[in-house]
């Protein structure tokens, strides 16, 4: 895997700049900010909005119960899968993709949501949408 990522990140190079000259500046890339995919299958933004959701209910959940909050969790990600026209059967049957989301995207919001929840993971807390 190493070996395809160092060949991936030399594919487009050309041949190193002569001696005492200066290497071009890379080409300019097309990909729009928010729309790119992040760990788990969606996009920036759309990982962005989990997270601010999540961040939205910290207060919440510190305050009440963890099952109360979990109650709160299932219906934030089932809101969030809804709103994005996400294919909820897949994240039921993989909920630990909300980790790989939350992990890439806002490891420190995702760790406050399960010290609130008192969970080892959101997908612990997970029980369907």
């Amino acid at each position: 895997m190493a070996a395809a990522a160092l060949i991936t990140g030399c594919a487009g190079q050309g041949p190193a700049p002569a001696p005492g000259t200066t290497a071009p500046p890379p080409p300019a890339t097309t990909a729009v900010p928010g729309t790119g995919p992040v760990p788990g299958g969606v996009t920036e933004a759309q990982a962005a909005q989990l997270c601010t959701d999540l961040e939205g209910q910290l207060q919440s959940w510190r305050t009440y119960t963890p099952t109360i909050g979990k109650t709160g969790l299932n219906g934030l990600v089932g809101t969030w899968i809804a709103k994005n026209n996400l294919n909820a059967l897949d994240f039921l049957q993989d909920r630990a993709r909300i980790d790989v989301i939350t992990t890439a995207a806002c490891p420190d919001i995702r760790q406050q949501a399960i010290t609130a929840l008192e969970i080892p993971d959101l997908a612990s807390g997970l029980i369907g949408f």
